[in-house]
């Protein structure tokens, strides 16, 4: 099982994080004037101070330039991110994983060759990956037996004559899009040797001509950070921006799926942001010549929302740890289960429960706009429909207890 002892490295990451957060997110993140806003722009300048900090490489190996930061640990600095502003720790902990992924594992030396250089150099070097199709229907609901809705890439990559790829087609609710100097882009392509198309992988810099990225709200993402809709006109990139690993789309997927609770962290941070700003206040509001914290109601209600918050974490770090040490599940000592499905379900339910109490903390002053409060319920809403909602992580859960997957 994980061991709860953080490690020395893992302790000064936390706690170099936490007093960034509290020193340079905060103030800004929590501005009346912001938190009034109906659209709160990103936090460019403290995401560039985080990237300096080694926040956005913590995941890349050391020989490549990064960290070397195992998933718990990115899992430890993306909840306290969150704390201070979750779209910044949303923005960071994709690049961050994504980066692992590709300069590790999938890139060739001579891709790397070409952009691990500037990857590392470049504070505002950010990455994405854009694989949903629009209108594409992938949530499982009533027709779980039936065909699925999705699967057909309309995105398509044909080759030019100079062995060049042309890509045609757009990608929707992009992660990063907006940001993003390198996007991993999922096509159709008719490479399969009986000449049916088939998914691949292609390496596409954001300044490649025929790329056009359009903004999208937060209601439209369904996920917390920026992005947006990304379009492929006659978009040309080099023939060598094919990732070549056998199966590569399908092992990228699998990398995704279980790489690690990173969203499940970000959720939690969100979570212990209300927990604390409500804790503060309870501690400071007298009503009845006693600190609030002291009544009965008030002081239950928050040992619930604490009670909730460990409980998540544990099914977090959890997850974390198996992700770190898969043979944990080989040798049994950890169930063979979608852990981190596991977390998602249970860790944003838990945490928007968490954020609702906490703002009835403040009586009538936790739904005023200009209210932390009024942002984390916000935020926590976000996590709950992220991606296809818990219906679907749910079936997914049960396909696992099982042992069935559909067509």
């Amino acid at each position: 099982m994980y061991n709860l002892h953080l490690n020395a490295e893992q302790l000064e990451f936390r706690d170099t994080v936490r007093d960034f957060v509290a020193q340079e997110i905060k103030p800004l993140a929590l501005k009346p004037e912001r938190l009034e806003a109906f659209e709160r722009p990103l936090l460019k300048s403290v995401l560039d101070k985080a990237s300096q900090m080694g926040l956005r490489t913590m995941a890349l190996s050391e020989q490549h330039g990064g960290a070397g930061a195992d998933v718990l640990t990115c899992c430890i600095v993306i909840e306290e991110l969150a704390i201070g502003d979750v779209d910044v720790a949303a923005v960071l902990a994709e690049t961050s994983a994504l980066s692992r992924l590709l300069f590790d594992r999938l890139m060739t030396p001579a891709q790397r060759d070409r952009f691990l250089s500037r990857f590392v150099s470049d504070d505002r070097y950010h990455l994405a990956f854009a694989a949903r199709e629009p209108g594409a229907d992938t949530s499982l609901g009533v027709t779980y037996h039936g065909a699925a809705a999705a699967g057909r890439l309309a995105t398509k990559a044909v080759r030019a004559d100079n062995g060049d790829w042309i890509i045609n087609g757009s990608k929707d609710r992009v992660l990063n899009a907006s940001v993003a100097k390198l996007m991993l882009v999922e096509v159709a392509s008719d490479l399969d040797r009986s000449g049916r198309p088939s998914t691949q992988l292609l390496l596409v810099p954001s300044d490649a001509r025929g790329l056009t990225v359009r903004a999208q709200d937060q209601a439209t993402l369904r996920c917390h950070g920026v992005g947006g809709e990304v379009v492929f006109a006659d978009c040309r990139v080099p023939a060598d921006n094919l990732v070549h690993a056998d199966g590569a789309a399908a092992l990228f997927r699998n990398a995704i799926e279980r790489g690690g609770p990173l969203e499940q962290a970000l959720n939690l941070g969100i979570g212990r942001a209300a927990y604390e700003a409500a804790l503060d206040y309870a501690q400071l509001r007298v009503q009845g010549s006693r600190r609030i914290v002291e009544h009965q109601a008030i002081g239950t209600k928050l040992a619930e929302i604490a009670i909730s918050l460990e409980v998540a974490r544990n099914a977090v770090w959890r997850a974390a740890y198996a992700s770190d040490h898969p043979e944990a599940i080989a040798d049994r000592s950890l169930p063979d289960l979608p852990l981190q499905t596991i977390a998602k379900v249970f860790t944003s339910s838990a945490v928007y429960r968490a954020a609702k109490d906490a703002a009835e903390v403040f009586g009538a002053m936790g739904v005023m706009r200009d209210m932390p409060l009024h942002k984390y319920i916000h935020d926590a809403f976000v996590c709950l429909h992220t991606g296809d909602g818990n219906s679907d992580a749910k079936l997914r859960i049960a396909e696992a207890l099982a042992g069935y997957r559909r067509r």
